[in-house]
């Protein structure tokens, strides 16, 4: 299966400001020689030199995740400001059917749905999986009047809600995929889930305040959901020092993420939803800190990523 990034960011989207994009340029201009300038090659390698912070980003929008399977089915994870990016550039799928799994629902997690264009297609299908039982209604009432112009009856697709169990195993993509999850530490908690096709585990864990018990819960649930995963994305919004001063407020600093990660010998582990006052540069020195960290408290055993806008995963 293939795995690709359409939002990554936490709380609320962001874009690059002026001041961000400057610092950006005169980084780079600072670093530049005369023999940079000699040719358009040398000019292309002394971009391709420059630190990832300073000529790309790791993106502005909020959760979404989008697992392409080996036959071409798509499963979508969260509906954050990322799905309306991921409906807009991103073919449909030859079944034109989707299936949405969310975690939550806070809204940074459900704010791309009403700008999801196949939703106004007369020949899509979307099944749309959750813990809450309540899901529709929910979901009909963040377009509800005076908070959205249109009314969920617009869309054109047709939608099926599932209420799906945790600690219960459920399949999708006519069994080619198997689901399990497990209910988390966060304000209205949060589900995280894991997708098994192909031999390969994906773990989406995202919103999750990791204390003292969560880190030491070895449940049968969890252990289901995280042991051996090959790919964990998880949320790692803040340093440990923001993280202490933010306490309930339902996430996690980078270096909580990588111990869990260790503790359930975890192959890769992908940072995700960003606190949105991060710029790449910081997030760029959090990485750094964050491979230095595993390295000591892992022995090298997890490597540790950026989950960035339009990256691609392939398990």
């Amino acid at each position: 299966m293939k795995i690709r990034f359409w939002g990554v960011r936490g709380s609320i989207p962001v874009s690059l400001s002026r001041q961000q994009v400057q610092a950006k340029l005169s980084a780079a201009i600072q670093r530049i020689s005369v023999k940079d300038l000699e040719s358009a090659d040398t000019r292309e390698r002394f971009i391709a030199s420059l630190p990832e912070w300073m000529f790309g980003t790791v993106g502005g929008n909020t959760s979404c995740v989008q697992i392409v399977t080996d036959n071409g089915c798509e499963i979508l994870l969260d509906g954050g400001t990322g799905l309306r990016v991921l409906g807009k550039d991103s073919p449909l799928p030859a079944d034109k059917h989707y299936d949405l799994v969310l975690s939550h629902f806070h809204w940074d997690h459900i704010q791309g749905i009403p700008f999801f264009c196949p939703l106004y297609n007369h020949d899509v299908s979307v099944d749309i999986y959750s813990a809450y039982p309540a899901m529709e209604r929910i979901l009909r009432a963040q377009m509800d009047r005076p908070y959205f112009p249109v009314a969920w009856d617009v869309f054109k697709s047709s939608v099926a809600f599932h209420t799906v169990a945790q600690g219960q195993e459920f399949l999708l993509k006519n069994g080619e995929v198997k689901v399990y999850s497990c209910k988390m530490n966060h304000p209205g908690n949060s589900y995280s889930y894991s997708f098994v096709c192909g031999g390969k585990k994906l773990v989406y864990a995202t919103d999750i305040e990791l204390n003292a018990h969560e880190l030491e819960n070895r449940d049968a649930r969890r252990a289901h959901v995280f042991k051996d995963a090959d790919v964990l994305i998880f949320d790692s919004m803040y340093t440990a020092e923001e993280a202490k001063l933010k306490t309930n407020f339902g996430h996690s600093a980078f270096m909580s993420a990588i111990d869990f990660a260790t503790a359930w010998n975890v192959k890769n582990l992908y940072l995700y939803h960003y606190e949105p006052a991060y710029d790449d540069k910081k997030l760029d020195a959090i990485l750094l800190a964050a491979r230095r960290y595993a390295d000591y408290i892992s022995g090298g055993k997890v490597s540790v990523h950026l989950a960035v806008e339009g990256a691609e995963i392939e398990l």
